[in-house]
Formats: C-alpha cells, structure tokens, sequence
C-alpha cells in the first residue's frame, strides 16, 4: 500500500521562458483546496493585467485525486494539458501551476504553444523543493481520566503524533497516523477497555 505522496514546499520564483516575442511566466504554488485556485489567479491578474492568457493545471488529493486543467482561451488542450502532464511527470499532487502569456506578435501554432507551456511547466517545478510526504489518517480517541495512562503508553509505544487534545469531564486525544499503521494502531485501542477509538 502507498502510503506516500510527492508535492512541493513552497512557491518558488516565477520562471521566464520565451518563444518569438511571447513570453511565458510561469508559476507553482502548493494548494490543499480548490479555493485556492481562484485566489492565486487573481493576483497573478493582478500582477501580469496586460497579459493575454492565464492558462493553468492543478491537481489535488493522494487516494481521491481531483484536478482540473484550464487553457483560457488558447487552442483546446494546447496549454492546460501540457501544464497538467508535468504535474503527472514529476509526480506531484496538492499543486497549481499558472502560466502567464504575453503574446509577441507571432503566432506559434499549436505545437509551438504546447510546447511552450509544458517548458514553462516544467522549468517551475524543476525550481520548487519536492518533497515526500506520508498519507496520514486521523483519529478521535475517547476515554475516561482514570484511563489516560493506558492510552498514553500506547502513544509512547507506537511514536504516535498527537495533534490536539481536549481534557475536560471526558478526555478526546486527536493522533495522526500513517496510512499503513492505521489498521493495527486502530485495533490496538479498540481492545483497551473503556476506550473508544474513531476517524476524523
């Protein structure tokens, strides 16, 4: 089971290719949610407002994946899949790639856009930090105080990461877990009496 997923540590620079006059810019940027999209492109309107094109891919999620590739504008499928096919290159996931055109005055056919644009793509990825990442699986644990070392022990034993807890009548400890040790730290807590183990 994969329970690993690439994707990129922060924005980089944007990158400049250029083609007969047109000019790409091209941009990466790490994102968790499709709101996301819409706030990035529209500061890059902002910042390129005598562009012609703002042609983008992205694509999100490690078991469910989700994206979307969008050619504003130029020839079907001559911008936003070449972006979208380094996203698929290089393997990465929770990531939005825009590129910026500025048109020169000479046209460049369709293979000279998807060109292009995948350059553009791929010259940007290739300036961000990838990193790996695990699949984690979040879970609620509830119990009693008199209960708390017990549950304890087990989060000591196994290295578990904690990532909220709430002590009041009742005590809920939130752990994030790899996707592979899920199914054996779930059942280790389920047959600790009193205790009761769900996902979030």
């Amino acid at each position: 089971m994969k329970d690993t997923y690439k994707t990129i540590l922060t924005s980089p620079p944007e990158i400049l290719f250029k083609d007969r006059n047109s000019k790409f810019f091209g941009y990466t940027f790490p994102i968790t949610h499709e709101d996301e999209v819409k706030t990035h492109i529209e500061q890059l309107k902002k910042q390129h407002h005598s562009a012609r094109h703002w042609c983008y891919a992205y694509q999100i999620g490690t078991q469910k994946v989700r994206f979307r590739a969008n050619d504003d504008g130029e020839p079907s499928n001559s911008a936003g899949m070449p972006i979208y096919g380094q996203i698929q290159s290089f393997d990465v996931t929770n990531v939005l790639i825009v590129v910026v055109r500025y048109f020169g005055g000479v046209k460049l056919g369709v293979g000279g856009l998807i060109n292009a644009y995948k350059t553009a793509a791929q010259l940007s990825l290739e300036a961000s930090t990838i990193l790996e990442k695990t699949i984690d699986v979040d879970f609620e644990i509830k119990f009693d105080y008199k209960n708390m070392n017990k549950v304890m022990r087990v989060i000591k034993e196994r290295q578990l990461r904690i990532t909220n807890q709430i002590l009041e009548l009742d005590c809920k400890v939130y752990i994030s877990v790899r996707l592979k040790d899920a199914p054996s730290v779930k059942e280790q807590f389920e047959n600790l009496y009193e205790i009761e183990i769900k996902e979030v």
